[in-house]
């Protein structure tokens, strides 16, 4: 009899019980809190991957695969986001956002860019393909520094420019990776046609400005809009006054304005967040908003133990063996250098406290959307087996890096805030 089906349940299982039950267990008793769900989850994926005969995880044929389960985690993941955010849109309100989005994502690509190319010696595509990957903040990991539940406020400005960033960079992140695709697709085809460089480069960069930085982020903002203005007038207007109390709401304006907007070829995810943030600022103290995000959250978390779980098993089945030292320097240099360098110079002048300062700029965790990337880009760029390989491992090292780093730095880094915060209040 073949154990390995009943065996991942039985571990899937306990990894939701000890969600379900570590928590408030040591909160209750006050014990130390050794490890984080993320932690826990990835090694004892690891352990099992490492010690038992399991069908290897291949994440090149199983890209497909992995791009719909962290699809859905993420789709989750930003819809808790823009419900929870009390805060309304504007320029100056979210100004510690605009500053994330455009110069520190822009920066991080730029340089995870350069380190690959320079460093790692990728094709200039693949290079591009890895900074765009790397770029987004994980709104699925990032959880414990983001702000609290629907109606608690946006805490310290920390927390809110974490929990927007999050929200919209895994939308903004995706033209980078447009544009690394359609690089690649031109250098194949300029291979074959030597002589048209120049011509291809000016196609691809026209093509990429007018399409998928221009209509798709449109058309993302279009249809997240009217659905969350839509739903919110069906729940609040025409439904009998107290009628709407379903969590289930909230899957169906997720799905439906992802649907919607892929169907126009705009950004999904883009349209996620932007219609939960309105659906929200319909009725902005409803007590639905509350239930709606405690569904999400919960159903989140159970995707989140699974995609932690099966790359602790990817790990220990040898997913890292294509490193060499080149790709474990890239790999420390983005963690401990890009994105806390790129966060900082974002936010010079912002009028953040040197606390709020630093946690935004250390704290930018790669998780989930990263794994979607990669599974996305690979399953669309001309890559050789070894490339996309080498871009798996490196990829997974920052995940992990940054895993570790987050669950052992984010509760002291926020406690030193809530501190600072207090005695300014004080």
């Amino acid at each position: 009899m073949d154990l390995t089906y009943p065996l991942f349940l039985a571990l899937f299982g306990v990894g939701i019980l000890i969600a379900a039950l570590v928590p408030p267990i040591v909160a209750h008793y006050r014990l130390p809190r050794l490890l984080t769900l993320p932690i826990g989850c990835v090694l004892g994926g690891i352990g099992v991957g490492w010690f038992l005969d399991l069908p290897t995880l291949d994440v090149i044929d199983g890209g497909s695969v992995i791009t719909h389960v962290t699809e859905f985690v993420v789709l989750l993941s930003l819809t808790g986001c823009g419900l929870k955010i009390d805060r309304a849109p504007g320029w100056r309100s979210w100004s510690s956002t605009w500053r994330l989005l455009g110069v520190t994502m822009v920066l991080c690509i730029a340089a995870m860019t350069l380190l690959g190319w320079a460093v790692m010696e990728l094709p200039l595509a693949a290079a591009l393909l890895l900074g765009a990957v790397m770029a987004p903040t994980d709104p699925v990991l990032a959880a414990s520094v983001q702000v609290g539940p629907p109606g608690e406020g946006d805490g310290d400005e920390a927390r809110f420019a974490l929990t927007s960033e999050a929200g919209l960079n895994d939308a903004l992140a995706f033209p980078f990776v447009h544009l690394a695709l359609a690089a690649a697709a031109a250098l194949a085809a300029e291979s074959s046609l030597p002589g048209d460089g120049g011509r291809f480069t000016a196609e691809v960069l026209r093509d990429w400005l007018v399409h998928d930085v221009g209509w798709r982020i449109i058309a993302g903002l279009g249809v997240g809009i009217a659905t969350g203005w839509g739903t919110a007038w069906l729940a609040f207007r025409l439904a009998p006054k107290g009628s709407v109390a379903d969590a289930f709401l909230a899957l169906g304006l997720m799905l439906t304005s992802y649907g919607l907007t892929e169907v126009v070829h705009g950004y999904g995810f883009l349209a996620v967040f932007v219609a939960a943030v309105t659906f929200r600022r319909f009725e902005v103290r409803h007590a639905i908003h509350g239930d709606l995000h405690h569904f999400v959250e919960q159903t989140e978390v159970i995707g989140l133990i699974a995609v932690m779980f099966v790359l602790g098993m990817a790990v220990g089945q040898g997913l890292l063996r294509p490193l060499d030292w080149t790709g474990i320097l890239v790999a420390a240099t983005f963690l401990l250098v890009v994105r806390p360098l790129t966060g900082w110079v974002a936010l010079a002048g912002a009028g953040l406290s040197g606390p709020s300062r630093a946690a935004v700029s250390l704290l930018g965790i790669r998780g989930v959307g990263s794994i979607y990337y990669m599974a996305y880009g690979l399953g669309h760029a001309p890559f050789s087996v070894e490339t996309g390989r080498e871009l798996w491992a490196v990829m997974a090292l920052i995940v992990l890096g940054s895993i570790v780093f987050h669950g052992f730095s984010a509760p002291r880094l926020m406690m030193r805030l809530e501190s600072a915060r207090r005695g300014r209040v004080g």
